[in-house]
């Protein structure tokens, strides 16, 4: 074990080693190999973390906005010259293919480049005379110490939708990993410190619940972000609302994709079939409901055919389509779920279950699966599966798609094929979910609009990239001004040096 890497901490602008005796291995799903070992920190050295980024506040946060531009700016180019390294690393802990992990860094570097116009998005407002000879104004400024915890399943880009733009806004910030991928993540920081980023300004702690709940309620932390699972992310809104502090909780999804029969048959077959089974369905705005409508359904046995050809291999193969799910415990809870939607009376088209992977016997793969007959009731549609399973609804108008979508709990994702601009601007005025696609399957929204997941996927008001963003990491504070006109006839004319 002396030969495997051990993932460090990052205090005060230096990688140091844990003093914890837990430590987890981080596996590569595609052959079961540890690849590092990841330490769960102790809580002193979160404390030490806070302390950090706390002492680093008082100086980063008076630090003039070009200054933290230009730092953003470097930052950015560092990502951009790095990308194949991450993505690696990417592939390596987490499965997913290397031209999806790349793009995966492509939309953390959105985020970075959104944050490196800062200097124009933190602006404030002023009134001259809001009454005689008085001004008001307000002035935009950082929170403090923020925190993030992610999940696993982007380990680039969603600490990309957190630190950037609470540095950038003059906060500190205390970033949790997910225990499962770090190196990538712990790259991302790196890259953040060569760039100018000064000590203390971004610290990464490692660990589980512990580290993750003692950051919830850590007395000198002022906000806490996270995007993850409904169970996981429901506690942490309940421990940080509970602590006094401001959190924004992105949470669980059950994306739905509405195809109607006038839609181009081409586009939204091939768009559905990247949408539900790209990255192994490990996405939190990965298609996992298609709703077929009308005379639609007929095109269901096209789809089965196109989802037979995809090529599940490791993510080292940039020929795969899909590769292995992040763990043995995440594929055995597949294939439960899959097993269960048998039991319950869905029809199973395709089952992805005892796929074998020539070179990969220990791999952790399924295959693309596809469930038709599925009912509200049945688990394969109550519970987020995160996993390459497609349920297949079928009705007969777009009104009952839209009650039967705005009748599931979540919130997250949606999207509509079709042809017929009156029918589109029907879906998204009466679709009940944050982020609504139309002929665009995943519908994440670029960099500089917020996501808005809504309903059980979110709990907060301000979510994550754009705008509400930049009003998430900072508060508003405003003066009333009255100055009175000099009249001693003391002079009073200041002279430019």
């Amino acid at each position: 074990m002396t030969d495997i890497p051990r993932i460090p901490l990052l205090i005060g602008g230096k990688l140091v080693q844990s003093k914890t005796d837990q430590w987890r291995d981080v596996i590569n799903p595609a052959t079961q190999e540890v690849v590092a070992r990841v330490p769960f920190a102790t809580a002193d050295e979160l404390d030490m973390a806070v302390a950090n980024a706390k002492e680093a506040f008082a100086t980063w946060r008076n630090t003039s906005q070009a200054a933290r531009m230009r730092i953003m700016l470097k930052f950015q180019k560092l990502v951009r010259d790095n990308v194949g390294a991450i993505a690696q690393a990417i592939t390596m802990e987490h499965g997913k293919t290397l031209p999806d992990a790349e793009g995966e860094v492509g939309r953390g570097l959105e985020v970075i480049e959104h944050a490196c116009a800062m200097t124009s998005l933190q602006l404030g407002e002023y009134a001259e005379n809001a009454a005689t000879g008085i001004d008001v104004y307000t002035l935009v400024q950082p929170l403090g110490v923020g925190a993030g915890i992610t999940a696993f399943n982007f380990p680039v880009m969603l600490p990309c939708f957190m630190f950037p733009v609470a540095v950038s806004t003059g906060n500190t910030f205390v970033l949790k990993p997910s225990e499962q991928d770090p190196s990538s993540t712990m790259m991302l920081a790196q890259l953040a410190l060569e760039a100018g980023l000064p000590p203390g300004v971004l610290n990464v702690v490692h660990g589980g619940p512990d580290i993750a709940n003692g950051l919830c309620e850590h007395p000198d932390i002022k906000a806490v972000s996270f995007i993850g699972s409904t169970r996981v992310g429901t506690e942490i809104y309940r421990r940080a609302s509970n602590a006094g502090k401001r959190c924004q909780s992105m949470m669980g999804a059950k994306n739905h994709c509405v195809i109607l029969p006038d839609a181009d048959r081409e586009n939204a077959l091939n768009q559905l079939v990247g949408a539900a089974f790209g990255a192994a369905g490990q996405r939190c705005m990965a298609t996992s409901v298609a709703v077929f409508v009308g005379e639609s359904r007929e095109w269901l046995p096209d789809f089965i055919e196109r989802a037979k050809k995809l090529k599940v291999s490791a993510g080292t193969d940039r020929d795969a389509d899909l590769g292995p799910l992040v763990s043995p415990a995440a594929r055995q809870r597949v294939e439960s779920l899959i097993q269960q939607g048998v039991e319950e009376g869905a029809n199973l088209l395709l089952d992805g279950r005892g796929i074998q992977v020539e070179g990969y016997p220990d791999g952790n793969f399924v295959g693309p699966t596809v469930f038709s007959g599925v009912k509200p009731d049945m688990a394969i549609y109550k519970e987020e599966i995160f996993g390459p399973v497609l349920c297949v609804v079928e009705v007969d108008t777009l009104e009952e798609a839209v009650e039967f979508v705005n009748g599931n709990p979540n919130g997250n994702g949606v999207a509509l094929f079709t042809q017929d601009g009156g029918a589109a601007r029907y879906f998204q005025n009466n679709i009940d979910v944050g982020q609504v696609g139309i002929n665009i399957p995943i519908p994440v929204p670029v960099a500089w609009f917020s996501f808005t997941g809504s309903r059980a996927s979110k709990l907060g008001d301000l979510g994550p990239n754009g705008k509400q963003a930049v009003q998430f990491w900072t508060q508003t504070k405003t003066v009333t001004a009255k100055w009175v006109a000099h009249t001693s006839g003391v002079n009073t004319t200041i002279t430019m040096k």
